[in-house]
């Protein structure tokens, strides 16, 4: 397994009224992120905040191109990004611990806290398809160039871990600095991970380790073990 330490390109926040950050995403030009009450959307640029909707907003939170979702209070809504309106909801699969949510695949794939676990689930009716262990907590979950990332945030203790989509085995880890947690986590697609800070109220960005040969994607793999 490779290990590195954590480069910290920018950090956001504190923001007003804000005393927690949890799930978030990117929509390509925005980074979306759950604060308990609303989402907030941040221009990673700039470091303002742009628009906020209001929606129950307490774990992970994804994109998949069109809709956002939103984990809270045991379910996962399905939200247009233009109205703030939730169009459906399914349930989620964590029993009430359920904390990091990605797009990828055509699933959404759903980080649970302390059962340390990461399900695939089907986001028209949140039947689990798949199931993957971990040996830590899972925080954030995110998909990049066919790779399964999570954030794991135990002992005051955070990594950023890749991980085999088909076994879970860890195949790389970001340790970040003592102290310094990771609640949410998300890949802007190039060179930065964006990491939610919990109960400090900020957001980070990481530089996303340089891949290198050895490193092929997943997500062909992925798919032909999920054909069927």
């Amino acid at each position: 397994m490779k290990r590195s330490q954590a480069q910290i390109i920018r950090e956001y926040g504190p923001f007003p009224g804000v005393d927690a950050v949890h799930g978030l995403t990117y929509d390509g030009r925005q980074v979306w992120f759950a604060t308990g009450g609303k989402l907030l959307a941040l221009d990673p640029d700039s470091g303002a905040t742009t628009r906020e909707i209001e929606v129950a907003a307490n774990a992970g939170t994804a994109f998949d191109g069109t809709h956002l979702y939103q984990i809270a209070d045991g379910r996962i809504q399905k939200i247009e990004p233009g109205s703030g309106r939730v169009v459906s909801t399914i349930p989620a699969p964590g029993a009430g611990e359920d904390s990091g949510l990605a797009w990828a695949e055509g699933s959404l794939w759903v980080g649970v806290y302390r059962q340390r676990k990461i399900h695939q689930v089907d986001p028209a009716d949140g039947r689990v398809l798949r199931t993957l262990s971990s040996d830590r907590y899972v925080t954030g979950v995110t998909w990049v160039d066919g790779q399964l990332w999570h954030g794991t945030w135990e002992n005051d203790a955070s990594e950023l871990r890749r991980v085999d989509a088909r076994t879970g085995d860890v195949l790389q880890s970001v340790e970040m600095p003592a102290g310094m947690g990771v609640s949410g986590l998300e890949s802007d697609g190039a060179g930065r991970f964006f990491c939610g800070g919990g109960d400090s109220g900020k957001l980070r960005a990481v530089r996303r380790p340089a891949q290198e040969a050895g490193d092929a994607p997943a997500g062909k793999m992925l798919a032909e073990s999920s054909a069927g």
